[in-house]
């Protein structure tokens, strides 16, 4: 899986590509790991290339928006999102725990 960063003046946008699934969450999760470490923790999730996202993946997810929620300093907004993920995000109750945005300039104009 390759995970593309940008970064822009208000947030570092992440960009992945196929699934997020147990062989290619360590590589998403280390992409976010050096983002922590460089004091980055307004982040966008593009996932308009994203087309399956496992248990592992979700969970991935969710330690994320902790930690950059951790004191206040920032959040993990997910953009692009398939309908079908969305609709299994909506499914087991989870659309409320992350904001979802239809396209990136709205994600990123969030923060």
């Amino acid at each position: 899986m390759s995970a593309a960063v940008t970064e822009f003046k208000r947030c570092v946008v992440v960009k992945s590509t196929g699934r997020i699934d147990s062989d290619t969450v360590p590589d998403l999760e280390e992409t976010f790991k050096s983002l922590a470490k460089l004091g980055k923790y307004r982040l966008v999730l593009d996932m308009s290339e994203i087309n399956f996202v496992s248990s592992k993946g979700w969970w991935l997810l969710i330690d994320v928006q902790k930690a950059c929620k951790h004191l206040f300093r920032g959040e993990l907004v997910l953009a692009n999102i398939d309908k079908k993920i969305r609709d299994s995000l909506k499914l087991i109750g989870m659309d409320t725990y992350f904001k979802i945005f239809d396209d990136i300039t709205s994600a990123v104009g969030s923060f």
